[in-house]
């Protein structure tokens, strides 16, 4: 069968594939947790995000899948399919159909994070997906030591973005400038002397915080630093806390490891570029746009602040 929105009739079928989730986007996951649970899935329906979620039946087996798009990004993420043991062909038109999804929303890019040697890794090159990058996660969570070291972050403000834009430009490869995006709603934690040095973005949610970091080779006392961060870490209760380590800043994961931070597996960040709709009506023949219609959804939000 074709691949279709999910309806209210399948939330009973999301129980079975909760312990099977093949996560795509970690920081949602980290933040938010398994995007299946009844708690998840309810936060994961916020009005500020674009989502869609949708479902193949292939003979016995349904699969199921998501796509995101937070409202000052102009990519979109892939979220997760499941179940994660899939064969390799199972889930082309899924992801196919959620590409379309994002397509839609006018999205550029559609961003997915995987292991290399997991099986759907080739699946995902079959959609035209390319690496871009790698990243690991290390989490941060253990560390409680304090040094006696004076205390030099700050909160980002609203006139900090042009140098915080600056710095990407300096420290991130073009080619990934176009979806690691750093804007000025988001939160964010600064170290500034005569320039920017250092800066962490901060995504928080109920099941953890996940930061991405700007560094620039020659920040001094990164390890002190990352220590007091840790320890006054605002409203942090007991929430976990994560670094998202790409290939650009692979320098510091040395220093992550003599802060007792504990690593995760390397995935790869991969990237499909998307046709946007003044370019597609040049370039494709007659008919082709529909290819890129719309589909109904029943379950999905859309950001009408655009």
């Amino acid at each position: 069968m074709l691949p279709r929105a999910l309806e209210l009739f399948d939330l009973a079928k999301l129980p079975r594939y909760r312990d099977k989730v093949l996560i795509l986007d970690s920081r949602r996951a980290l933040t938010h947790g398994n995007p299946l649970r009844a708690a998840s899935f309810l936060a994961y329906l916020n009005p500020t995000r674009r989502i869609y979620t949708g479902i193949v039946e292939n003979g016995n087996e349904e699969i199921l899948g998501g796509v995101v798009q937070d409202a000052e990004e102009h990519f979109a993420r892939l979220a997760y399919l499941a179940p994660a043991d899939i064969s390799t062909d199972s889930p082309l038109a899924l992801i196919e159909h959620l590409t379309k999804q994002a397509g839609a929303w006018k999205a550029h890019q559609l961003v997915a994070e995987i292991e290399e040697d997991n099986p759907l890794f080739q699946s995902l090159r079959q959609c035209g997906f390319s690496v871009y990058s790698r990243q690991r996660i290390w989490e941060l969570s253990y560390i409680n030591h304090i040094p006696d070291f004076p205390y030099l972050w700050r909160k980002k403000e609203d006139q900090d973005l042009i140098s915080i834009q600056n710095l990407q430009r300096e420290l991130v490869p073009p080619i990934l400038q176009q979806v690691e995006r750093f804007t000025a709603s988001s939160a964010g934690m600064i170290i500034q002397g005569e320039k920017l040095s250092t800066y962490l973005d901060i995504t928080d949610g109920p099941r953890g915080i996940y930061l991405r970091p700007l560094i620039h080779p020659n920040a001094e006392h990164l390890l002190e630093n990352l220590f007091h961060l840790l320890a006054n870490f605002p409203n942090r209760r007991a929430r976990a806390v994560y670094i998202c380590v790409r290939s650009h800043h692979a320098w510091i994961e040395p220093i992550l490891e003599d802060f007792g931070a504990r690593p995760t597996q390397l995935k790869t960040v991969m990237v499909k570029h998307l046709v946007n709709k003044s370019r597609e009506e040049k370039t494709l023949p007659a008919g082709a746009e529909n290819a890129w219609a719309n589909p109904a959804a029943t379950i999905k939000r859309l950001d009408t602040g655009e």
